[in-house]
């Protein structure tokens, strides 16, 4: 297993020629990005990876195939692409704004957070739950990756904002109020307005958030709540996979005011990796959007279906693909999101996410390993191996860190751990 230790901003650039014979994976001599690439704390703020825990057969531990499986994320990528950890995301899909739906979710939610502790715990040589900033370094200096949990979507608590403290009990450290629909929280970036930002409860909700330590996410939120959030907050926001307006003009995309607004409050914009929020959808075909439609059926059973039945649907989306085809993002065009944000907003406020997992991947990013292609390219664009640093982990940890620094001390409840 490779080892490392942290670096000084000083030394990193040392680094870059030191550690090329020494690291493992793809590191050589003869590659120093990847060299800094394994000298820096690489980390994701959102892997959907969660949703793969609970299907019969699947493993963490075991290496999985995009092009065959589908999915982007497991712990033999992660040493291959330089990746120390994440946030791994409870997502809980929209639905019925009702006492009965509110359980549901609750339920759905409290769930996931268990499996993503289970597969910590049952993998406790090579993973570590972590829970504070300081956390990923100690990971790191123990030879393990990394787990932070986070909820996208705040359908789970949306009922009854005392489950907010259940489920910071249970290790979650960073929350978004609201993903594609609208719910009693906030209006969706996706959807038609109804709060106009954040309703009632939703401002309880970022009070809560502020009080428990908890990082607030507003990826999948209106502009208007994101304004409202930045206003509201006592501590820096967070979008844990967004991209940038200016680069393509989508509702999911932070334009350069707000990510401005974000930036001044201490907060990061993390650029994603999602080809429909940087490419223009192809236009209307009724045969097509259906047979999707029917597709993404299959998809929405993803949760437990077997190695083999996901390959057979992944089969599927290849024929689909080849039937219809569109254009799909390249990482240059990640780049552009990602080099126009660090012009914009400063060094100190970016970085990334791929949204692995969770419907991300583009042409020459399509899962974990392709990683330190971006640490290469920040190089070669100019930026210092200390820059790189922040955006592949300092900045959201730094965020995290001043979140927990303003909670109520009395509010944070004592969380258990076993690794």
């Amino acid at each position: 297993m490779r080892r490392r230790s942290r670096r000084t901003a000083a030394s990193l650039a040392g680094a870059a020629l030191m550690l090329g014979g020494a690291a493992t994976g793809s590191a050589k001599a003869s590659d120093p990005a990847r060299a800094v690439h394994e000298a820096l704390i690489v980390l994701d703020t959102h892997f959907d990876t969660p949703a793969n825990l609970g299907r019969p057969g699947w493993s963490i531990m075991d290496r999985h195939a995009t092009v065959t499986d589908g999915d982007q994320v497991d712990y033999p990528r992660m040493v291959d692409g330089g990746v120390d950890g994440g946030f791994f995301a409870i997502y809980t899909p929209s639905g019925p704004r009702t006492p009965e739906g509110d359980w549901a979710a609750r339920d759905f939610g409290i769930q996931r957070a268990v499996q993503i502790r289970e597969m910590v715990a049952k993998h406790s040589d090579v993973f570590r739950l972590a829970l504070t900033a300081d956390d990923a370094a100690k990971a790191v200096a123990a030879h393990k990756r990394f787990v932070f949990l986070s909820m996208e979507n705040g359908y789970p608590f949306e009922g009854d904002l005392t489950l907010m403290r259940t489920f910071r009990a249970l290790g979650v450290t960073m929350m978004s109020p609201v993903h594609f629909k609208n719910n009693d929280l906030a209006d969706s970036a996706t959807d038609t307005p109804e709060w106009h930002g954040l309703s009632p409860k939703g401002k309880q909700f970022i009070a809560e958030a502020n009080r428990l330590g908890v990082v607030i996410d507003v990826s999948h939120a209106s502009d208007e709540v994101l304004r409202q959030a930045v206003a509201l907050s006592k501590a820096p926001i967070i979008l844990s996979h967004s991209g940038m307006r200016a680069i393509h003009d989508h509702p999911r995309n932070v334009s350069d005011a707000d990510a401005k607004l974000v930036a001044a409050n201490g907060g990061v914009i993390q650029i994603n990796a999602y080809s429909a929020y940087m490419v223009a959808a192809p236009p209307p075909d009724p045969a097509r959007d259906a047979a999707m439609k029917a597709l993404m059926g299959g998809f929405m059973r993803m949760d437990s279906m077997s190695v083999a039945d996901k390959r057979a649907l992944m089969a599927q989306r290849k024929a689909f693909e080849a039937r219809y085809p569109a254009p799909r993002a390249t990482f240059e065009m990640f780049m552009a999101h990602l080099l126009h944000a660090i012009r914009l907003v400063g060094i100190d406020h970016v970085g990334v996410s791929g949204d692995f997992d969770g419907g991300g991947g583009i042409d020459g990013l399509d899962d974990i390993t392709d990683y330190p292609k971006v640490t290469a390219a920040l190089l070669e664009a100019g930026y210092t191996p200390a820059d790189v640093g922040k955006v592949w982990g300092g900045n959201a940890l730094r965020v995290l860190r001043q979140a927990q620094a303003l909670a109520d001390p009395v509010a944070v409840p004592k969380i258990p751990v076993t690794n």
